[in-house]
Formats: C-alpha cells, structure tokens, sequence
C-alpha cells in the first residue's frame, strides 16, 4: 500500500482518474468489482477504457463511484481524495472557504463536499458500550447576548434548548465515543439511548441532571455532583466526555464559526469519527475512511428543509 505521509505524497501518487479509480475498488471491493445493481460478482467486464465495468448477469453498466459519495461528483476525484484527506487529517476540520482555496475550487463545491465526506463517515452500526461508560449532553447554538434584538430569545432558567441544539454523548473509557444529536435532554430522550448502546450491567458516570435518575436498574450507576463542586470522586468522572466536548466546540466555534441544526448531527459525525480513529495515523484513517463509501448525498437532499 502506498505510504502517504503528508498531502503532497497523496497528490503525487493520485495525479489521474484511472490511479483514483483503481484505489476506490481496492478499497470498496478489495479488488473485485461487485455489481451495485444485483450484486454479481462473477465476470463483471472493463469497460471504456476502465471507467465503467459491465454485469454478465444484469447487463447493467456502472462506475465504481455509483452508490457512493463521489456519485456525480463535479470535482476531479483527486481533489476529492485531498478533501477527505484534509477533512479527516485536521483536528478541528476544515472549512468549506479554506478548502476551496486550497483545491482551487467555489466555495459551494467545497461545502457540499465536506458535507458529502460527513455523511460517509457516520457510524452506520455504533458499537455496544461496555465497561464504564461516561453520558454527558452539551449544547450547541450562538450566545443569546451577541444575537441581534429581533432574534433574542427569552431568558430562561435550566438546560433549555429554545436557542441551542442538544448533543448527547456516550463514551467508553478506553473505547468509541459515540454522538446523537436529540431534541431534547428529558429522561424520556435520553434512557432510551442509553439502554441501546451501553451493556446492561455497565458503569455509567454521569453528572446530577436529574434525567438520569433510574439509570441504577440496569446499570451501576455513579453521579458526579458538580453543583456541589465534584468533578472527579475516586475513578468516577466525566472529564473523559468534556474533554471531547471542549475540542467539539472549539472546532464548531473556531473553525467553521456556526453549524445549524439542519446540518449538526454530519459535524457529529465528523469530530466523532476523528476521536474514533485518534489512534491511527492520517494515511491510515485516510484508507480506513474510503472503505464507508456506500451512500450519497445530492445536493438537493442537503438543502432540503426538514
């Protein structure tokens, strides 16, 4: 496998379409195209040149970027390949305007393809929790002070979500982080998230919110009562999640400045899959990120209201 240590070994090695195409059906296919409208696998003919492959079964004809991110993509796959690369490589992402700079393309292109890239790295079958697992929420959304006057919202007292959008995350120590973006952080919310990602029987640590309240029927169940100022009480904390919050926000904040809540859960999935992966390499999460193509997004489905 070709060792990319850096951007322009990357660039170096993808400098055509066939180098990018071939890459795609080792990665995709493991070397063996596969029908994507019968799932064939027996004497799927090369066709034009190597673009195209054709089915001895359904007679149907395909490119190994059907059914994929790179469906219709308006970019040369190379600079494709550099997006996800930059993309997966920055530790707090990238923006769409910095991107387009960087490849030489509109900044419209770049948006879509970085959304694109979020919408492949979601983490279509998250992993059970186990072992001792900490739960937080955070709140994503603009400060109500810095808002203009018609777009203020009333003060109000708790964890409201009238101005910010909730996240919830759950992370195993040691382990995956995994993250939800949830309408609200009621018991009736949350519980049921927990109960379908974390092994009955595990350690969870949370803080007092009191939606965890009950947790102790299924798991064991330790509270970190911060309003009393307890932040770490033996092995029970959750610096662990806030930790990955803090980086979350300075990556929303800092870098792409504001993140609706039409698109937040594809951030998600972006600074999660970067945590996921921290212990690998940038080629490495490079290779690794082109084996979860399946999947499009057009742009008519990214700007859709929902």
């Amino acid at each position: 496998m070709q060792q990319f240590k850096s951007l322009p070994d990357l660039l170096n090695h993808f400098q055509d379409e066939k180098t990018c195409r071939d890459y795609l059906v080792q990665q995709r296919w493991n070397g063996k195209p596969v029908c994507v409208h019968c799932g064939n696998m027996d004497k799927i003919y090369v066709i034009e040149n190597g673009k195209r492959f054709k089915c001895s079964a359904c007679k149907q004809k395909f490119s190994v970027t059907v059914g994929t991110v790179f469906e219709h993509i308006r970019i040369p796959l190379y600079k494709a390949f550099a997006a996800i690369y930059l993309a997966t490589a920055h530790k707090k992402g990238i923006s769409s305007c910095q991107l387009a700079r960087d490849l030489g393309i509109t900044q419209k292109s770049a948006w879509f393809v970085l959304h694109r890239i979020r919408e492949m790295l979601q983490d279509k079958q998250p992993d059970i929790l186990k072992g001792t697992v900490e739960l937080d929420e955070s709140f994503v959304g603009g400060k109500n002070k810095n808002r203009h006057a018609n777009k203020k919202v009333p003060e109000s007292q708790g964890r409201s979500t009238k101005d910010k959008t909730p996240v919830f995350g759950l992370i195993e120590r040691g382990g995956k982080l995994i993250t939800q973006v949830v309408p609200d952080t009621k018991a009736k919310t949350l519980k049921p998230i927990v109960a379908e990602l974390v092994q009955k029987g595990a350690i969870v640590v949370t803080d007092e919110w009191g939606a965890y309240n009950g947790l102790n029927k299924d798991f064991s169940h330790e509270v970190v009562k911060h309003n009393q100022g307890e932040y770490v009480v033996g092995t029970s904390h959750t610096n662990t999640i806030e930790g990955f919050w803090s980086l979350f926000k300075r990556g929303i904040y800092g870098i792409y400045h504001h993140a609706s809540p039409q698109h937040l859960h594809r951030y998600c999935n972006e600074f999660s899959y970067r945590y996921n992966t921290r212990g690998i390499n940038d080629r490495e999460r490079f290779s690794h990120s082109l084996t979860k193509l399946d999947g499009k997004l057009t742009y008519k489905q990214l700007i859709a209201k929902s």
